[in-house]
């Protein structure tokens, strides 16, 4: 159990380093995580001994899960508070996390296969885990296809609707790993009675992973959200100016 809450505070600390940190410190300490994590990944943490090297596509494969989850309950927070406060700066925060989402269960649903084609034989099966996970990114396309257009107040309250809908899929898919029969391997992170089923060595190596790519989610944040922001005040100035033309 204490490892469970070990990487918990692990996770937290990032909102309170992001808002700390500036731009230029940021990115340092973000490229130095991902050069060392890399490291860490294919010279430090050992070769698990029935999977062999494929192994290690899970420091990748569940880091992104963990920021895609993130961001999409990022998402769903900044929804809610954007069509209760009808703030401009909580839908700039909510589509920028879901952009961000897409991209990470983009790499979830590539680094998948990639493991599952050496060990179960093929690349895709219709497992829940993997169907569940596959309905998370269509939910959230679909958010971001609401907003392809200019700024527009209704679709931004549609928008925002959907991405508290489909943070539903979240749970399920955290659900369907611990509780459903399929293909997908059980919790190797945490297990039942909060133990690891990593060596010290592999924990190791997966914290620096995660944190590299928190770092990364936080960094594309911050400047997503400045463009969304400068997007908007264009758009409001041009409507200005139309209105005075």
């Amino acid at each position: 159990m204490q490892k469970w809450w070990t990487i918990m505070l692990f996770v937290m600390a990032f909102p309170f380093i992001y808002l700390c940190m500036n731009r230029v410190f940021h990115a340092t300490v973000m490229c130095i995580t991902m050069n060392v994590a890399i490291m860490l990944v294919f010279i430090y943490a050992p070769n698990e001994k029935v999977q062999g090297i494929v192994q290690k596509i899970f420091y990748f494969h569940v880091s992104s899960a963990i920021t895609m989850f993130f961001a999409f309950f990022l998402v769903c927070v900044a929804s809610i508070m954007y069509l209760w406060k009808n703030s401009d700066w909580w839908d700039a925060i909510a589509l920028s996390a879901a952009e961000i989402g897409v991209v990470f269960c983009t790499l979830v649903l590539i680094t998948g296969p990639l493991w599952a084609r050496p060990i179960w034989g093929t690349w895709w099966s219709w497992d829940p885990t993997l169907t569940l996970t596959l309905v998370l990114w269509l939910i959230y396309v679909a958010y971001l296809m609401l907003r392809i257009e200019i700024y527009d107040p209704n679709r931004a309250r549609f928008a925002a609707i959907l991405g508290i809908i489909g943070f539903v899929d979240v749970p399920l898919i955290r659900w369907s790993v611990e509780k459903w029969r399929t293909l997908h391997p059980k919790p190797v992170l945490i297990q039942e009675g909060g133990t690891t089923g990593l060596t010290s060595a592999m924990l190791l190596t997966f914290l620096v992973c995660l944190g590299a790519f928190l770092l990364l989610f936080f960094y594309l944040l911050r400047e997503r959200i400045s463009i969304a922001q400068s997007r908007h005040a264009l758009e409001v100035l041009r409507h200005e100016i139309d209105e005075i033309l």
